[in-house]
């Protein structure tokens, strides 16, 4: 029985638009000691692809880590398979700020070594014992006590388009890169209390186990992340802290919070927060793009861009084999060349 999906990406995506219902999008994770990650992988796959549900999801030895979508007809059955089994059954489901169920076009589950980058080392601290976790009120109530850190636990190309208030905001991009820089920088402060906040959790529940093993108290992280902090703001008729769009990692990009757009393009320097990845797949650099340099570079980073793919697509294959595009290690920086 073949367990992964061969079929061409672009008839996928020709699939997906084609449908005639809704689905839902949702995250979740859980950091649980897996015995056998790859049995474990098999069984999802089987149960999951038969419900039509796509997304990505890793597993491995120290937990789960998935970004989904199911079909609407399907939460519920999904929801107490979920609920039902050892390894998710106390996870909490986040679902999707603004949802055009178009996020996944198909269904990929990977072992890993790790369900997160952080290049830490597991044997060496207890990754159970976290920071407390706080719902929106408490949040926003302990933003304003004294020597208070915030802390923003995600890449600079997502920061960037929103964030909290006060938050510090370290210019990296990845978040094993951020991890030495904030502890450094908490060991030189020595804040009264650190909050952290990341996507939906999962970066707040590893660091803030490894803060305290390195001998912080007071760490404290947003419950179910950005994602769950819009839902609460919401319902409880909250003001948010948060302001600006939520960066996520698949096909919409984003998910706006607050009307606020506190970024800019990265071609002409007005105001917008819409992330794209340029229309040259030589390049596809993901980078901040308004509507009118949409238009004037064809959907491109620069004009160098706009050419290639003007060209006929065999010249564009030819021109993409072997070669490295200049933007490749430069994602989301507004210092892109303008034309």
């Amino acid at each position: 029985m073949i367990l992964h999906n061969k079929i061409d990406r672009r008839l996928l995506k020709e699939k997906l638009m084609q449908e005639d219902f809704k689905r839902i999008t949702c995250s979740f994770y859980n950091f649980i000691a897996i015995a056998d990650p790859q049995a474990y992988r098999d069984e999802l796959y089987l149960h999951l692809n038969q419900m039509q549900v796509f997304g990505r999801i890793y597993i491995a030895q120290e937990g789960i880590n998935a970004q989904i979508s199911v079909p609407e007809f399907e939460y519920e059955g999904f929801v107490r398979f979920i609920k039902d089994h050892e390894y998710t059954k106390n996870v909490l489901l986040n679902a999707a700020i603004e949802d055009n169920g178009k996020s996944f076009y198909k269904l990929k589950i990977l072992v890993k070594y790790k369900v997160l980058s952080d290049g830490l080392d597991n044997s060496t601290f207890d990754i159970y014992n976290v920071g407390k976790h706080l719902d929106a009120i408490s949040y926003n109530q302990k933003l304003h006590e004294p020597n208070t850190l915030v802390i923003d636990l995600r890449n600079h190309y997502e920061h960037e388009v929103g964030h909290f208030e006060n938050a510090i905001l370290p210019d990296v991009d990845t978040y094993k890169e951020s991890i030495p820089i904030i502890v450094d920088m908490l060991r030189e402060k020595q804040p009264d209390n650190i909050m952290l906040y990341c996507t939906g959790g999962i970066r707040c529940e590893k660091f803030s186990a490894y803060l305290r093993h390195q001998g912080f108290e007071n760490v404290y992280q947003l419950k179910g992340g950005v994602i769950n902090y819009a839902h609460q703001i919401k319902s409880l008729e909250l003001a948010s802290k948060f302001k600006g769009k939520n960066f996520v990692f698949d096909d919409r990009m984003g998910e706006r919070v607050t009307d606020e757009i506190i970024a800019q393009c990265h071609q002409c320097g007005k105001a917008a927060d819409n992330h794209v990845n340029c229309a040259n797949d030589a390049c596809h650099l993901l980078f901040i793009q308004c509507e009118a340099c949409a238009e004037k570079y064809a959907h491109c980073c620069s004009a160098e861009c706009k050419d290639v793919v003007q060209l006929p697509q065999e010249i564009q294959k030819q021109l993409r084999k072997g070669k490295l595009h200049p933007n490749a290690h430069h994602k989301g920086r507004a210092a892109i060349s303008v034309y």
